[in-house]
Protein backbone atom coordinates (compact mmCIF):
# COMPACT_ATOMS: atom_id res chain seq x y z
CA UNK A 1 0.00 0.00 0.00
CA UNK A 2 1.21 3.65 -0.80
CA UNK A 3 1.00 6.95 0.92
CA UNK A 4 0.55 10.21 -0.92
CA UNK A 5 1.66 13.39 -0.58
CA UNK A 6 -0.02 16.47 -2.11
CA UNK A 7 0.01 20.23 -1.92
CA UNK A 8 -0.91 23.68 -3.23
CA UNK A 9 -3.78 22.78 -5.28
CA UNK A 10 -4.79 25.64 -4.37
CA UNK A 11 -8.75 25.13 -5.26
CA UNK A 12 -11.12 28.51 -6.35
CA UNK A 13 -13.70 29.85 -8.05
CA UNK A 14 -11.29 29.93 -11.01
CA UNK A 15 -9.50 26.62 -11.05
CA UNK A 16 -12.47 24.55 -12.69
CA UNK A 17 -9.97 21.90 -14.39
CA UNK A 18 -7.47 21.45 -11.16
CA UNK A 19 -10.79 20.93 -9.44
CA UNK A 20 -11.39 18.32 -11.63
CA UNK A 21 -8.11 17.13 -11.61
CA UNK A 22 -8.33 16.64 -7.48
CA UNK A 23 -11.67 15.23 -7.42
CA UNK A 24 -9.98 12.54 -10.00
CA UNK A 25 -7.25 11.66 -8.17
CA UNK A 26 -9.50 11.61 -4.94
CA UNK A 27 -11.66 9.57 -6.42
CA UNK A 28 -9.40 6.89 -8.73
CA UNK A 29 -5.91 6.89 -7.31
CA UNK A 30 -6.08 7.62 -3.74
CA UNK A 31 -8.57 4.79 -2.81
CA UNK A 32 -5.39 2.45 -3.71
CA UNK A 33 -3.42 3.75 -1.14
CA UNK A 34 -3.16 3.62 2.56
CA UNK A 35 -2.65 7.67 3.93
CA UNK A 36 -3.02 10.52 2.36
CA UNK A 37 -1.21 13.72 3.90
CA UNK A 38 -2.07 17.42 2.46
CA UNK A 39 0.33 19.70 2.67
CA UNK A 40 -1.53 22.80 2.62
CA UNK A 41 -2.60 25.61 0.38
CA UNK A 42 -5.24 22.58 -0.89
CA UNK A 43 -7.48 25.89 -1.14
CA UNK A 44 -7.05 29.06 -2.49
CA UNK A 45 -8.64 30.72 0.46
CA UNK A 46 -10.47 29.34 3.54
CA UNK A 47 -12.28 32.21 5.40
CA UNK A 48 -13.64 29.72 8.34
CA UNK A 49 -15.26 26.65 8.55
CA UNK A 50 -18.57 28.07 8.22
CA UNK A 51 -18.23 29.93 4.88
CA UNK A 52 -17.00 26.93 2.65
CA UNK A 53 -17.00 27.71 -0.99
CA UNK A 54 -18.96 24.92 -3.43
CA UNK A 55 -15.24 23.50 -4.73
CA UNK A 56 -14.31 22.91 -1.13
CA UNK A 57 -17.88 21.13 -0.32
CA UNK A 58 -17.01 18.85 -3.19
CA UNK A 59 -13.24 18.22 -1.84
CA UNK A 60 -14.76 17.88 1.32
CA UNK A 61 -17.09 15.06 0.64
CA UNK A 62 -14.54 13.21 -2.00
CA UNK A 63 -12.19 13.33 1.48
CA UNK A 64 -15.00 12.08 3.60
CA UNK A 65 -15.70 8.97 1.20
CA UNK A 66 -12.05 8.02 1.25
CA UNK A 67 -11.82 8.32 5.22
CA UNK A 68 -15.24 6.37 5.52
CA UNK A 69 -13.39 3.74 3.01
CA UNK A 70 -10.39 3.25 5.37
CA UNK A 71 -7.67 5.61 4.51
CA UNK A 72 -6.01 7.76 6.87
CA UNK A 73 -6.13 11.39 6.27
CA UNK A 74 -3.73 14.08 7.31
CA UNK A 75 -3.81 17.60 6.68
CA UNK A 76 -0.95 20.57 7.77
CA UNK A 77 -2.81 24.00 6.88
CA UNK A 78 -0.76 25.99 4.72
CA UNK A 79 -0.59 29.96 4.31
CA UNK A 80 -3.53 29.93 2.20
CA UNK A 81 -6.19 27.54 4.27
CA UNK A 82 -5.12 28.08 8.04
CA UNK A 83 -7.98 28.27 9.14
CA UNK A 84 -9.70 25.49 8.24
CA UNK A 85 -10.24 24.34 11.64
CA UNK A 86 -12.33 21.35 13.83
CA UNK A 87 -15.53 21.66 11.81
CA UNK A 88 -13.55 21.29 8.32
CA UNK A 89 -11.94 18.11 10.13
CA UNK A 90 -15.27 16.71 11.47
CA UNK A 91 -16.81 17.15 7.71
CA UNK A 92 -13.81 15.56 5.78
CA UNK A 93 -12.30 13.14 7.88
CA UNK A 94 -8.71 14.76 8.01
CA UNK A 95 -6.72 15.01 11.16
CA UNK A 96 -5.46 18.35 11.13
CA UNK A 97 -1.38 18.30 12.37
CA UNK A 98 0.86 20.67 13.29
CA UNK A 99 3.59 22.98 11.36
CA UNK A 100 6.08 21.11 11.28
CA UNK A 101 5.12 17.15 11.66
CA UNK A 102 7.47 14.25 12.48
CA UNK A 103 6.49 10.48 11.33
CA UNK A 104 7.85 8.01 10.63
CA UNK A 105 7.88 6.59 6.78
CA UNK A 106 8.94 3.53 6.41
CA UNK A 107 11.65 3.43 8.63
CA UNK A 108 12.74 6.96 7.10
CA UNK A 109 12.57 9.79 10.43
CA UNK A 110 10.49 12.56 7.92
CA UNK A 111 9.76 15.87 8.94
CA UNK A 112 6.26 17.06 7.08
CA UNK A 113 5.68 21.09 6.87
CA UNK A 114 3.92 23.40 4.23
CA UNK A 115 6.84 25.18 3.70
CA UNK A 116 6.48 28.94 4.37
CA UNK A 117 8.13 28.90 7.27
CA UNK A 118 11.35 27.35 5.69
CA UNK A 119 11.59 31.13 3.70
CA UNK A 120 13.52 32.88 6.43
CA UNK A 121 14.99 35.14 3.87
CA UNK A 122 11.70 36.91 3.30
CA UNK A 123 11.45 38.58 6.73
CA UNK A 124 8.22 40.46 5.86
CA UNK A 125 6.39 37.71 4.71
CA UNK A 126 7.34 36.09 7.98
CA UNK A 127 6.08 39.09 9.81
CA UNK A 128 2.88 39.50 8.39
CA UNK A 129 3.03 35.57 8.74
CA UNK A 130 3.26 35.87 12.24
CA UNK A 131 0.35 38.59 12.84
CA UNK A 132 -2.15 36.79 10.87
CA UNK A 133 -2.06 33.62 12.86
CA UNK A 134 -2.20 35.77 16.44
CA UNK A 135 -5.24 34.41 18.52
CA UNK A 136 -6.62 37.97 18.74
CA UNK A 137 -6.51 38.41 15.10
CA UNK A 138 -8.13 35.14 14.35
CA UNK A 139 -10.91 35.70 17.16
CA UNK A 140 -11.29 39.01 15.41
CA UNK A 141 -11.69 37.92 12.01
CA UNK A 142 -13.39 34.81 12.22
CA UNK A 143 -16.17 36.83 13.88
CA UNK A 144 -17.35 39.07 11.30
CA UNK A 145 -19.66 39.22 8.86
CA UNK A 146 -18.48 36.20 5.75
CA UNK A 147 -18.92 38.99 3.08
CA UNK A 148 -16.35 41.21 5.16
CA UNK A 149 -13.93 38.31 5.73
CA UNK A 150 -14.14 37.67 1.71
CA UNK A 151 -13.06 40.99 1.16
CA UNK A 152 -10.07 41.25 3.61
CA UNK A 153 -8.91 37.64 2.19
CA UNK A 154 -8.97 39.35 -1.46
CA UNK A 155 -7.46 42.22 -0.31
CA UNK A 156 -4.35 40.03 1.11
CA UNK A 157 -4.28 37.76 -1.74
CA UNK A 158 -4.02 40.93 -3.98
CA UNK A 159 -1.32 42.18 -1.31
CA UNK A 160 0.77 38.89 -1.56
CA UNK A 161 0.85 38.87 -4.86
CA UNK A 162 2.14 42.15 -5.19
CA UNK A 163 4.83 41.46 -2.73
CA UNK A 164 5.50 37.83 -4.59
CA UNK A 165 6.18 39.78 -8.00
CA UNK A 166 8.66 42.73 -6.55
CA UNK A 167 10.67 39.84 -4.48
CA UNK A 168 13.61 38.19 -5.97
CA UNK A 169 13.21 34.52 -6.66
CA UNK A 170 16.03 33.55 -4.23
CA UNK A 171 14.19 35.55 -1.40
CA UNK A 172 11.02 33.56 -2.15
CA UNK A 173 12.33 30.03 -1.96
CA UNK A 174 13.47 28.05 1.42
CA UNK A 175 16.69 28.87 3.30
CA UNK A 176 19.08 26.25 3.42
CA UNK A 177 20.14 26.94 6.86
CA UNK A 178 16.41 26.88 8.32
CA UNK A 179 15.77 23.36 6.27
CA UNK A 180 19.00 21.83 8.59
CA UNK A 181 18.18 23.13 11.57
CA UNK A 182 14.88 21.92 11.13
CA UNK A 183 16.16 18.37 10.20
CA UNK A 184 18.60 18.51 13.44
CA UNK A 185 15.78 19.91 15.53
CA UNK A 186 13.52 17.30 15.08
CA UNK A 187 15.95 14.21 14.02
CA UNK A 188 14.59 13.80 10.81
CA UNK A 189 16.51 12.09 7.62
CA UNK A 190 13.61 14.04 5.28
CA UNK A 191 11.90 16.85 4.95
CA UNK A 192 8.68 16.62 2.22
CA UNK A 193 7.52 20.06 1.88
CA UNK A 194 5.47 22.69 -0.37
CA UNK A 195 4.52 26.26 -0.76
CA UNK A 196 7.49 27.41 -3.04
CA UNK A 197 6.56 25.65 -6.04
CA UNK A 198 9.28 24.44 -7.09
CA UNK A 199 9.45 20.50 -7.40
CA UNK A 200 12.72 18.79 -7.29
CA UNK A 201 14.36 16.19 -4.79
CA UNK A 202 17.38 17.42 -3.40
CA UNK A 203 19.97 15.88 -1.50
CA UNK A 204 22.70 16.79 0.72
CA UNK A 205 24.34 16.13 4.48
CA UNK A 206 24.44 17.46 7.76
CA UNK A 207 27.72 17.06 9.86
CA UNK A 208 28.15 13.93 7.53
CA UNK A 209 24.76 12.58 7.76
CA UNK A 210 22.74 11.92 4.16
CA UNK A 211 19.97 14.15 4.09
CA UNK A 212 17.05 14.48 1.31
CA UNK A 213 14.60 17.25 0.76
CA UNK A 214 11.70 16.33 -1.41
CA UNK A 215 9.78 19.47 -2.56
CA UNK A 216 6.08 19.12 -3.81
CA UNK A 217 4.67 21.14 -6.89
CA UNK A 218 1.77 23.15 -7.26
CA UNK A 219 -1.05 22.15 -9.74
CA UNK A 220 -1.71 24.64 -12.26
CA UNK A 221 0.50 22.67 -14.99
CA UNK A 222 -1.01 19.46 -13.23
CA UNK A 223 -1.34 16.79 -11.28
CA UNK A 224 2.10 16.56 -8.76
CA UNK A 225 2.09 13.90 -6.65
CA UNK A 226 4.25 11.89 -4.28
CA UNK A 227 3.55 8.35 -3.56
CA UNK A 228 5.98 6.65 -1.51
CA UNK A 229 5.80 2.76 -0.63
CA UNK A 230 8.50 0.50 1.51
CA UNK A 231 10.24 -0.04 -1.63
CA UNK A 232 10.93 4.00 -2.28
CA UNK A 233 8.84 6.33 -3.82
CA UNK A 234 8.35 7.95 -7.31
CA UNK A 235 7.28 11.59 -7.98
CA UNK A 236 4.65 13.00 -10.73
CA UNK A 237 5.27 16.47 -11.46
CA UNK A 238 5.20 18.20 -15.32
CA UNK A 239 7.78 20.22 -14.44
CA UNK A 240 9.96 17.08 -14.14
CA UNK A 241 10.89 16.30 -17.15
CA UNK A 242 11.96 12.75 -15.98
CA UNK A 243 8.47 12.19 -13.67
CA UNK A 244 9.49 8.91 -12.26
CA UNK A 245 12.18 8.56 -9.95
CA UNK A 246 13.35 5.71 -7.75
CA UNK A 247 15.48 7.20 -5.39
CA UNK A 248 16.55 5.05 -2.37
CA UNK A 249 15.42 6.19 1.08
CA UNK A 250 18.75 7.69 3.43
CA UNK A 251 20.83 5.18 4.76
Amino acid sequence: MATFFISDLHLGSNKAEIQSQALEFLSQEAPHGETLYILGDLFDYWIGDDAPTTEGLAITQALRRLSEAGLNLYFIPGNRDFLVGRAFAQASGCRILQDPTLIDLYGVSTLLTHGDMLCTDDVAYQKARARLRRPLFLRTYLALPKSWRCAIARHLRRRSQTHTQQQPLAIMDVNQAAVEAALQTHGAKRLIHGHTHRPAVHHFSVDGHPKQRIVLGDWDRGKSILTCTGEGFYFLDPQISEPHFNHHLPA
